[in-house]
């Protein structure tokens, strides 16, 4: 496993764990960041993340990104 933001642009990851406070993890749940779904970095510019989420392309910067375990 390794965080989210280690993935090169073009890679799909699925998610293996997501950690942080209880809100944290909510509020990236309501995003569409579970455990199990792919995701796939379109972009990476500094550390933040442009990634897309079933349907929908989302930013993360980089302490948001770290929270999300991928493999």
């Amino acid at each position: 496993m390794m965080p989210l933001t280690m993935t090169k642009a073009g890679e799909t990851v699925t998610i293996r764990r997501i950690s942080g406070k209880d809100e944290v993890r909510l509020h990236l749940a309501e995003l569409g960041f579970v455990v199990g779904s792919e995701v796939t970095v379109v972009n990476e510019i500094a550390g933040n993340l442009i990634v897309q989420v079933k349907q929908s392309r989302l930013a993360l910067d980089k302490t948001m990104a770290s929270r999300i375990m991928v493999d």
